[in-house]
């Protein structure tokens, strides 16, 4: 809108307005009984959470289309080229996509949309890389793109000499394949029940039968495949993609006679959640194990899928964890859940470097471990070896956002695995790589709704704050003259903060919860569990320690507060948890910000009305973390978390020994971090990354701990005690008569001087 001076009439840009018109798009006679909307030109697909059919149109968008934000009336997903390439990969083709897609929308579906996905699954899933035999085939259904491929001159010449003919058979079907601990296993044969007894009309049958029957449309098909040698397999997949015909990995387990069986089944007792056996039939959709990626909320047992997922392959299995004690955590939930024989579950981590027992078994071990580019120990060095050397049937990925490409190509090239599953809660990144698991892994198969898993008491309904903590004067003038890294240091030690965390600390442990505290910022992480003697785990904390303090923390009533560095955020089984603070983060990440609240989004045992877990995220006033903590939380928000903003908590001057309660005393806190800073060498080296656990260090514990030698980076003139000192000439005429008189030279260079007047003075 431009306004004009007074006494002329306002004017409006009409412009932007008209773009995003979409009046053009005819409406449905019936559109009041539709629950979407759609915006033709960026493939926007609006959902009435309130409509009737919203939960049909739910599995069906979650199928075909990229959640945005699921709030609670409206979601809001977005078609794209990889979820239309993830839809063909359970079974759906494009028309099935377009007719589904009529039935839903109140207006007409644009043709834009409709060439785009025609477009788009005309070739994707067309492909698939199957090993059988330990064998890689290239296989289609579609005899003449098979015919296209060999005909490229790079894809051609890869075919192994000998196999001129493209083998044709039958694509195996679901029937007789039976996933653990779903109800078929129990014996409850639902696939010759009626589906959908009580739908009013003959529309939503259709789409009922569409969505049922989308896991089996192969099963009539004829597959034609030519075999390629494994060092082809990367340069394959890699020429398929340039030429729009990505390749699908699977993996025809049941007719692998050449791997041995591994005896593993889940418990009698154990029968998976919907949700978990939903996400499971889009992996093992055809009767093969697809490769891909699984998306569930934390605590909402991601573990027990890949559990289960083993124990429907039932061939070896590696599992890569992103520390040794969330390897740990793999191999006693694979006893808990299953029945696998102890000595057929080992871990490969720097403290154990184990075989199983039997001719297949199954290994649980780190990301770094195997990735580890310098000169290994023996032990190590065979372990690894054993790893390369064989065919695994299963690789289990945990947390599989956090490891950048390049390391996952490392991965793949040093293990030979005939299928991958990748998990994780937060399929985000702050950079663009996250993209490249598409095709390193495999698409998305499965992602689940974090705000109707915790209406159904699958996960904890969590309490969103944040609590504002003002400055007092003499800290925020230092704050604004500080350097940056000086600038976190100070906003996480902000007296106001650390008394709001006193006071949150001590209200949860009186109600009876067991509080998790997270600080990024390792300085104010070692002030405040000092100051208020409670348990610490960070990078510098040995592997024996760490698991002492989680097993206090677990099982001991009297310790009920747990300070965590950043070697928390992910992979840390803490049921017990139930209230989390933060008190410093890094930076605006939306992907350290759930992953955070996942530490306590386990269902809790007891049945408390309304919330029964809170997530705090304490930030000082006017400083930068008020930025980043809008960006952290956009995540969350998409997921349909709201944040209630607290800017005073009631009762808290009420609080005995209220921390640096006193002017002296912040100036005394202030003063002391300044000095401890100046020339500080941060500690938290890398064992407090992703791979914490690998390095044993030093000791944390209780504010009394002892401490133990343990190597950090610095610089030589720390270890000298003069740092803080300047050198000062004072005999300055003393330097004016050396550089007078000159000093005899020795004979060497005697010698080059007669050689140079010789050469001179020919």
């Amino acid at each position: 809108m431009s306004l004009k001076r007074k006494g002329q009439k306002a004017t409006i840009d009409l412009r932007n307005i008209v773009k995003r018109d979409f009046s053009y798009l005819a409406p449905n006679p019936d559109s009041a009984n539709r629950p979407l909307w759609i915006d033709p030109d960026k493939g926007y697909i609006i959902l009435e959470r309130f409509h009737p059919l919203a939960d049909l149109a739910t599995d069906f968008l979650v199928t075909i289309a990229e959640p945005q934000s699921r709030p609670a009336f409206l979601h809001e997903y977005k078609i794209t080229p990889h979820s239309l390439y993830a839809a063909v990969s359970v079974g759906l083709n494009g028309e099935d996509i377009i007719s589904t897609l009529d039935k839903f929308l109140k207006t007409e579906l644009p043709q834009t949309i409709k060439e785009f996905i025609r477009s788009c699954t005309k070739s994707y899933g067309k492909v698939k890389l199957v090993l059988k035999s330990n064998k890689y085939f290239v296989e289609s259904s579609d005899a003449d793109v098979l015919q296209t491929l060999l005909k490229d001159s790079i894809i051609g010449p890869l075919r192994v000499s000998g196999s001129d003919e493209i083998t044709t058979t039958r694509a195996p079907a679901l029937s007789g394949l039976v996933i653990p601990g779903t109800k078929n296993a129990a014996g409850a044969q639902q696939a010759d029940l009626p589906q959908n007894m009580n739908k009013d009309t003959s529309e939503s049958d259709h789409i009922e039968d569409i969505l049922n029957d989308e896991d089996n449309d192969d099963d009539e098909e004829a597959v034609h495949a030519f075999e390629i040698p494994d060092s082809a397999v990367e340069s394959v997949q890699k020429r398929c993609l340039d030429l729009s015909y990505p390749i699908l990995e699977e993996y025809d387990f049941r007719c692998d006679n050449i791997n041995p069986d591994l005896d593993i089944d889940l418990r009698p007792n154990t029968q998976i959640r919907p949700y978990q056996e939903k996400s499971l039939s889009k992996m093992f959709g055809n009767g093969r194990a697809k490769s891909g990626i699984i998306v569930l909320p934390c605590g909402a047992g991601k573990t027990l899928v890949g559990i289960t997922a083993a124990c429907t392959i039932r061939k070896g299995v590696i599992v890569l964890c992103t520390s040794s004690v969330s390897a740990v955590q793999w191999r006693n939930e694979f006893l808990k859940w299953s029945n696998i024989n102890p000595e057929d579950i080992t871990t490969f981590t720097s403290d154990s470097k184990e075989k199983f027992s039997g001719s297949t078994g199954i290994i649980v071990t780190t990301y770094s471990m195997v990735t580890n580019s310098r000169e290994r120990a023996h032990d190590s060095k065979k372990m690894m070896d054993f790893l390369a050397g064989r065919e695994w049937g299963l690789m289990l990925l945990d947390e599989v956002h956090v490891v950048p490409a390049n390391m996952f190509r490392r991965v793949i090239s040093s293990i030979k695995t005939h299928s991958k599953l990748g998990l994780t809660a937060t399929l985000l990144r702050e950079d663009d790589k996250i993209d490249h698991l598409n095709f390193l892994i495999g698409p998305k198969l499965y992602e689940a709704n974090w705000m109707e898993l915790s209406q159904q008491g699958h996960i904890a309904k969590v309490q969103c704050a944040e609590v504002w903590c003002s400055m007092p004067t003499v800290f925020y003038e230092q704050y604004l003259q500080v350097s940056s890294r000086m600038k976190r240091t100070l906003a996480a030690i902000n007296p106001s903060k650390f008394q709001a965390c006193q006071f949150l600390i001590n209200y949860h442990e009186a109600r009876g919860d067991k509080i998790i505290v997270f600080s990024d910022e390792l300085y104010s992480l070692k002030l405040y569990a000092y100051k208020l003697k409670r348990y610490l785990i960070y990078g510098g904390t040995s592997q024996e320690e760490r698991l002492r303090v989680l097993d206090h923390f677990r099982h001991n009533p009297e310790v009920n507060t747990l300070f965590l560095s950043k070697i928390g955020d992910t992979s840390l089984d803490l049921p017990e948890a139930t209230c989390l603070i933060q008190i410093s983060s890094q930076f605006g990440s939306r992907r350290q910000e759930a992953q955070r609240l996942g530490r306590i989004l386990r269902a809790k045992r007891r049945n408390d009305e309304g919330f029964n877990a809170f997530f705090y995220s304490l930030v000082s006033k006017d400083t930068s973390e008020m930025h980043f903590a809008s960006k952290r939380q956009a995540f969350l928000i998409d997921q349909g978390y709201a944040f209630k903003v607290i800017t005073k908590l009631d009762g808290i001057e009420k609080t005995p020994d209220l921390a640096f309660s006193t002017p002296s005393e912040q100036k005394e806190l202030l003063q002391g971090t300044l000095v401890d800073n100046e020339t500080s060498v941060d500690d938290e080296f890398a064992a407090d990354d992703l791979w914490g656990g690998e390095k044993t260090g030093g000791k944390g514990g209780k504010a009394k701990g002892k401490n133990t030698v343990k190597r950090v980076a610095g610089y030589l003139d720390q270890l000298s005690g003069v740092q803080d000192m300047a050198f000062i000439e004072r005999n300055t005429s003393a330097n004016k008569s050396l550089k007078r008189k000159k000093g005899e030279k020795s004979d060497f260079f005697k010698k080059i001087d007669r050689e140079n007047k010789r050469r001179r003075n020919k």
